[in-house]
């Protein structure tokens, strides 16, 4: 299979599942992209305006998730876990049809997304796949936390994360982008504190939340009864929802990705970064192995909600 080709899936695939924060059942179609179409999200409850780019200048503030939000204010949330899915399975483009604002949170993790694309089957496009290649070192603090990107000839990501708490405590986890490593993190459940379930709650978030889509910690207790698929599952997930957010640049990235404490909000503050300036990044095409003159990398002009 030539993978320096685009691709999308041969076939339409549907899924339906709960909205972790609106706790709407959402119905959830992918379907066959265009070449250079890139991923676009299609609110089908929506008459009009009801496209939205799946891309970083897109992204809008949010609790908890990452959403996106068009000029005309129509957004859909909560789309780390499939976009990490279509990131690792090498999707360039896809259509994904939601009946809500919120994609379904399935069972807290990628799997079903990943089955989903697989029974799809791969299609590939005439077209050549870009990569953003960084050129220079970027880094973003805020406080404790920190994250950064240097040049790299593929994607290695090494996170860290620190909780006073004495099952979480301090994890770190290193991916480097190869097969065997994307299925342990694809299986890797979003998380929570039991102390901060309420707290979650009363701002009007998790209303679709159980144990059934999301692991509970309290204290030296796994409150979900099959408890933990793995003992670093924790910081797993947050390089899954780094993955996730990544695939909002608009072509796959190569660099070496260093961070602590992260989460969505500062990876959306690096990519922000590293397109701030054109010093900073080029595209580079795998078949001529040259690096191409930076443009546009997204195929269609929307406006910037963020």
């Amino acid at each position: 299979m030539p993978l320096n080709n685009q691709r999308t899936i041969s076939k339409p695939s549907y899924l339906k599942g709960v909205g972790l924060h609106t706790g709407q059942t959402v119905n959830l179609a992918l379907l066959p992209g265009k070449l250079d179409s890139g991923i676009v999200f299609k609110r089908k409850d929506l008459k009009e305006n009801n496209l939205i780019f799946a891309n970083y200048n897109n992204v809008t503030p949010s609790i908890l998730c990452t959403k996106i939000q068009n000029e005309n204010s129509v957004s859909v949330s909560t789309i780390e876990h499939l976009m990490a899915a279509i990131y690792g399975e090498e999707i360039d483009n896809l259509l994904i049809e939601v009946d809500g604002p919120e994609i379904p949170i399935m069972d807290g993790s990628a799997r079903d997304f990943v089955k989903s694309i697989r029974e799809s089957g791969i299609k590939n496009l005439k077209g050549d796949r870009k990569y953003i290649k960084v050129l220079k070192k970027i880094t973003v603090k805020q406080g404790d936390k920190f994250i950064s990107i240097e040049p790299f000839d593929k994607l290695k990501i090494d996170f860290e994360i620190v909780y006073n708490n004495p099952i979480i405590k301090k994890q770190r986890e290193i991916f480097q982008n190869s097969q065997s490593d994307l299925e342990l993190f694809y299986n890797s459940r979003t998380f929570c504190l039991f102390e901060d379930v309420e707290k979650i709650k009363k701002k009007g978030l998790a209303k679709g939340g159980s144990l059934e889509n999301a692991v509970v910690v309290k204290d030296d207790a796994i409150l979900n009864k099959e408890g933990l698929r793995y003992k670093n599952e924790f910081v797993m997930h947050k390089i899954l929802d780094c993955l996730g957010d990544l695939m909002l640049c608009g072509n796959r990235i190569r660099g070496s990705i260093v961070c602590s404490q992260g989460g969505h909000q500062l990876t959306y503050e690096l990519i922000k970064k590293i397109f701030s300036n054109k010093e900073n990044w080029a595209l580079e095409n795998q078949v001529l192995n040259k690096l191409q003159p930076n443009k546009k990398t997204f195929p269609a002009r929307i406006a910037i909600s963020a």
